[in-house]
């Protein structure tokens, strides 16, 4: 038997938002379609330099894009949809009581493909892809290394993206009550004379406990991650290998009636790309061909206030250090600002505004600012 909901237009301004929700069913099966349309539209300042066309920071803030010790830049504006996304879930029961579910997930962000000139079509990436039974997941989806609960209610789509943990990859996890334990695919960047290299050398998988607890209003969070850091390039004489650990504590913690205070704290050596959208690399190679682990430190609190059962607003302070080495280009410190107001007419619509801004600076000494103002739409479904 399949049952249909009716397709829902909503109208923002002249932009139709046009979404379906269908549940099929075929005998123990049942199959989900939903996602979100989203429209942004950013007026975004560079104080110290031009990041380029079809730069990706343009499209969201990443600490990394943010232009050092240039010249001031007029403002850009750009609007795109790339952020609008599909899932589909399916769920089985099967003998004995168990469940099987499945979720795929796709999004329009981040890829090279399409230009602004016509069409402006881009080609959907795979967010999450993966199979859970029982106590157990694999496929791809958020690392485990990650409380995706504790992010900020951001109009961007990362928000305070240099202090949290943020990453999606294919792992095997085990649950078992409050614990979590993974083995996650490796991959390590490393810091060279000519830029960034990924090594894709990895030979042992990054492991990842967390714990997930509660206590009076808050939802709290502690993960360990362990990784080999490696890099071989035989031409090149290159063969070395070193350790990385770090640590997350973060969470959710209920304010009067509805407000709730997010935060996250992280600290480790090696963290490279789990870290602030790699903001800074794993290791760097120094001049005997070895890799030496990175230091890096970050977090963010974000305040969520309701003014009332429609109107919300959002305050994010955010920060990121890392230990760079001298002689070698790399971000030593990051910070971001954020506020916003948003707008819930009905609950699967939301629309507001956003101000942010943030700062890089490099171990040069060279600074960089980016002021952005955010306009968005979206509709659930």
């Amino acid at each position: 038997m399949i049952n249909r909901k009716l397709k829902t237009c909503v109208t923002l301004g002249s932009c139709c938002l046009l979404g379906a929700f269908n549940h099929a069913h075929a005998d123990d099966a049942v199959i989900e379609l939903g996602g979100y349309v989203k429209l942004d539209a950013l007026l975004s300042n560079y104080a110290d330099g031009d990041p380029g066309a079809g730069t990706i920071g343009r499209d969201f803030y990443i600490p990394g894009t943010v232009p050092v010790g240039g010249e001031s830049e007029s403002a850009r504006t750009d609007f795109h949809m790339k952020e609008t996304r599909l899932f589909i879930k399916g769920s089985r029961d099967i003998d004995g009581g168990d469940t099987i579910t499945s979720y795929v997930e796709f999004d329009l962000l981040t890829g090279s493909d399409g230009d602004e000139r016509i069409s402006n079509s881009y080609k959907p990436r795979v967010r999450h892809a993966f199979v859970k039974y029982n106590n157990w997941l694999a496929g791809q989806t958020w690392t485990t290394f990650q409380n995706v609960s504790a992010l900020a209610e951001n109009l961007d789509f990362v928000g305070p993206a240099e202090g949290t943990v943020f990453g999606r990859q294919a792992m095997v996890r085990y649950t078992s009550g409050n614990w979590q334990f993974a083995a996650e695919n490796p991959e390590t960047t490393v810091t060279t004379a000519g830029g960034r290299v990924a090594t894709d050398d990895g030979v042992m998988p990054d492991l990842v406990a967390r714990y997930n607890f509660s206590t009076g209003r808050a939802d709290l969070v502690v993960a360990a991650i362990a990784r080999q850091l490696r890099y071989e390039d035989t031409a090149a004489n290159i063969d070395s290998n070193e350790t990385s650990v770090g640590i997350s504590f973060s969470g959710k913690v209920g304010v009067g009636d509805a407000n709730d205070i997010r935060f996250m704290l992280t600290s480790g050596t090696g963290l490279g790309r789990y870290l602030g959208l790699n903001t800074a690399n794993g290791a760097y190679l120094n001049g005997d061909n070895e890799l030496e682990a990175i230091d890096s430190t970050a977090g963010f609190v974000s305040y969520r206030h309701f003014w009332n059962e429609k109107w919300r607003s959002n305050i994010t302070l955010s920060g990121f250090s890392a230990d760079q080495p001298v002689g070698y280009a790399g971000t030593e410190t990051s910070q971001s600002f954020h506020l916003n107001l948003l707008y819930s007419p009905v609950a699967p619509i939301t629309t507001g505004v956003e101000f942010m801004t943030a700062t890089r600076e490099v171990n040069s000494g060279a600074e960089g600012t980016l002021n952005r103002l955010q306009f968005s739409a979206k509709y659930a479904f």
